[in-house]
């Protein structure tokens, strides 16, 4: 079993998650703060369309822009930077796939945030910014946090999309579910056995010790908010 598909998944998923995270915070705070309702609605599809688009017609429409004989791929090859069919490319599949769920997530836990708090802050003259950054965040932090998680595990097990975009690479852009697919169809099912049990590991690992924190955080706030 190569040790390079390990290691170009878990370096994905750990850029990707930066900009998902981020991202996906900002513009649900955004929708979140606006007043048309159904300019808020439209925005939520379109965010989340790609959560219920086939990974690999999200491939698709991501390999018609950035191809290199597009207007946003050209422009991109006349500034040296080839993003089709590369590992950069992974980390956009990743993105792009992954969004969705950081964005709902933090859509919800905006939502669940008592408007009380908020409110009592405005009337005591507090910024906007600094009613988000003081108040909104740190009581949506558990939310935020399990937006983390899921949008970390999506991106890390990511296969259509990048399949599409990034193609199967060794060394360059063949991430583990691509090397599980490779192995399977090559009939190294002991090397896909390997993957795989490494995926599962990795992705459980990872999801339990989040919760923990998350759990302890949401104890917490509960706690301040209670005194």
């Amino acid at each position: 079993m190569v040790i390079t598909p390990i290691l170009i998944s878990l370096k994905t998923a750990s850029v990707a998650i930066l900009f998902t995270f981020v991202i996906g915070t900002l513009l649900a705070y955004a929708i979140n703060r606006a007043k048309n309702e159904q300019a808020k609605a439209i925005a939520d599809a379109i965010l989340t369309l790609p959560l219920v688009l086939p990974p690999t017609v999200a491939g698709f429409f991501m390999l018609y822009i950035f191809g290199v004989h597009r207007p946003l791929g050209s422009l991109l090859a006349g500034l040296g930077i080839k993003l089709v069919f590369s590992w950069q490319a992974t980390v956009l599949a990743a993105v792009i796939i992954s969004l969705p769920l950081m964005y709902r997530s933090a859509r919800a836990a905006f939502d669940q945030v008592d408007p009380i708090y908020l409110e009592a802050a405005r009337t005591i003259g507090l910024a906007e910014s600094k009613i988000a950054y003081k108040i909104l965040f740190p009581l949506a932090a558990p939310g935020l946090t399990s937006g983390g998680i899921l949008s970390f595990s999506r991106g890390l097990g990511e296969f259509g999309a990048t399949a599409m975009i990034a193609g199967n690479i060794a060394g360059v852009s063949r991430t583990m579910p691509l090397a599980i697919y490779s192995a399977v169809v090559g009939g190294r099912d002991e090397e896909a056995y390997g993957y795989v049990l490494i995926l599962v590991i990795v992705s459980f690992l990872f999801v339990w010790g989040i919760s923990i924190i998350t759990e302890a955080r949401s104890g917490r706030y509960r706690l301040k908010t209670r005194t």
